[in-house]
C-alpha cells in the first residue's frame, strides 16, 4: 500500500499521544482523511508547527486498563516498516504539508525491537533523506541506554510517559509496567546524557493519565516538581482521563477538563514562578480547588494583608503577584531602573495586567485603586 494511503488508517489514533501543545487548526491542502494524524503543536524549534503523529505499529502486548491499544480489544491494527514510515512523511515534508514527526509505537516482542524501529525511521530521516525537519521521538519502556543515547542524537524532543505519579498508582492503570525500572529509570538516563553533552540535547517531556487510579493533584505536582527539579524535565502533560469502550476502565467516570486545567497552572508555578510544592493551595483530600485560580488563590491567602511594594519587590517575589509572568517581571524591573513605578497605567504599558495585580500591590508605598472581581476563574 502507498505509505500516505497508509497512514490515514491510523484514522487520529494517535490523539491519545502528547505531542506538544496542540492547536486545532486546518493544515491548508491536507486531505480530510489524513487531517487526524497532523496536529499543530508547540515545540523547542518553533511556537506553532504542523506535525504527522505516527506510530510504527498499533499493535500491543501490553493490556493496559485505559488504553485505546490494549491487547486483546477490537480494532484495526496498524504496522509500517521504518522506510514505509520514512517515505509516508518526507512525502508530507517535501509537500509543505508538515514540518515535523512525532513517533511513538506499541508494544510488540518488548521494548527494544519496538525502540529499534523507532531509531531505524529517524534515521532513513536524518540520513538517506537529509531531513532536519523537527522529530520528536518516543522512548519505549525498557529501551536500552545505548538506544536511547542513539534517540537523543536523532531527536529535537523525547519523551517517557510516566502515565502515574507513583508505582502503586500505576498498577492501577498498567499492572505490567515497572515505574522506576521501565519508565523512570529512562528519565534519569535522559537526563545523565545531557549533563555528560554539557547540558546539550533535545528536551524531554512525560504525560500523566488524570484521574482513574485515584491520586491527587499534590502526587502528580509532587512528581512533576521532582521531575523538572532533578532530571531536567521540560513539560508535564496532564491527560484528563476519558474511558474508551472495551478496556477495563470503560465505565469509570471521565476527569474534568477543569481538573486537567488547574493541573497545568500549578505546574506553571513549579516550573516557571518559582513556587514550592507546598505553597500550592490543597485542599484537605490533596487536591486543587476547582473554582479558584491557584496563584490567585495563593495570593488571597498571603498578599491581601501583605501586599508586594513593586519598587522594591525581587523576582522571586514579583512572580507571586497575580497578573505578573515571567515576562512582567522582566519588564518591571527594566522599568524599575528608568524611574520609580507610581500608578497602574505604567503597568499597563509594559504589559502587566494590572487590574489582577492591584489588589496585592502597593506602588511607592500606597495601594492602587481596585476593581474587585466577581470571580477569580
Amino acid at each position: 500500500m502507498d505509505p500516505v494511503e497508509k497512514l490515514k488508517l491510523l484514522d487520529g489514533a494517535t490523539c491519545h499521544e502528547p505531542a506538544g501543545d496542540e492547536v486545532p487548526a486546518a493544515v491548508p491542502g491536507v486531505p480530510a482523511d489524513l487531517a487526524g494524524c497532523i496536529a499543530h503543536v508547540v515545540s523547542p524549534r518553533n511556537p506553532r508547527m504542523p506535525v504527522l503523529k505516527a506510530m510504527t505499529t498499533t499493535a500491543c502486548e501490553y493490556n493496559c486498563n485505559y488504553c485505546v491499544f490494549r491487547r486483546g480489544r477490537d480494532g484495526r491494527r496498524v504496522t509500517f516498516t521504518p522506510d514505509e514510515l520514512a517515505d509516508g512523511f518526507f512525502r508530507l515534508y517535501r509537500a509543505g504539508l508538515v514540518e515535523g514527526l512525532f513517533l511513538s509505537s506499541g508494544m510488540v516482542g518488548g521494548g527494544i525491537p519496538a525502540q529499534d524501529k523507532i531509531i531505524a525511521t529517524a534515521e532513513i530521516i536524518r540520513h538517506r533523506m537529509q531531513c532536519r525537519g523537527y522529530l520528536h521521538l518516543k522512548v519505549m519502556p525498557g529501551a536500552e541506554y545505548d538506544q536511547v543515547v542513539r534517540t537523543m542524537q536523532l531527536a529535537d524532543r523525547v519523551s517517557v510517559n510516566l502515565e502515574a505519579p507513583n508505582p502503586g498508582r500505576l498498577s492501577h492503570l498498567a499492572a505490567r509496567k515497572r515505574f522506576d525500572e521501565d519508565l523512570l529509570c529512562r528519565l534519569r538516563w535522559i537526563e545523565e546524557i545531557r549533563a555528560d553533552q554539557g547540558g546539550r540535547g533535545p528536551s524531554s517531556i512525560t504525560q500523566f493519565v488524570v484521574g482513574p487510579a485515584g491520586e491527587s493533584d499534590l502526587e502528580l505536582l509532587g512528581t512533576t516538581h521532582y521531575l523538572h527539579q532533578q532530571l531536567g524535565l521540560g513539560r508535564a502533560y496532564f491527560a484528563a482521563f476519558d474511558p474508551v469502550p472495551g478496556t477495563p476502565l470503560e465505565n469509570a467516570p471521565p476527569t474534568s477538563a477543569t481538573r486537567q486545567r488547574r493541573l497545568y497552572q500549578g505546574s506553571f508555578l513549579l516550573r516557571d514562578y518559582q513556587f514550592d510544592v507546598e505553597e500550592l493551595p490543597f485542599e484537605p483530600d490533596g487536591n486543587l480547588p476547582l473554582n479558584k485560580d491557584p496563584k490567585l488563590e495563593w495570593a488571597r491567602r498571603n498578599l491581601s494583608q501583605r501586599p508586594v511594594e513593586l519598587n522594591r519587590a525581587n523576582r522571586r517575589d514579583l512572580l507571586r503577584v497575580p497578573g505578573i509572568g515571567p515576562k512582567g517581571a522582566e519588564r518591571v524591573l527594566r522599568e524599575r531602573r528608568r524611574g520609580t513605578l507610581r500608578d497602574l497605567g505604567q503597568l499597563r504599558k509594559i504589559g502587566v495586567l494590572a487590574d489582577r495585580a492591584a489588589p496585592y500591590i502597593t506602588l511607592g508605598g500606597r495601594r492602587p485603586p481596585v476593581q474587585f472581581r466577581l470571580w477569580s476563574w
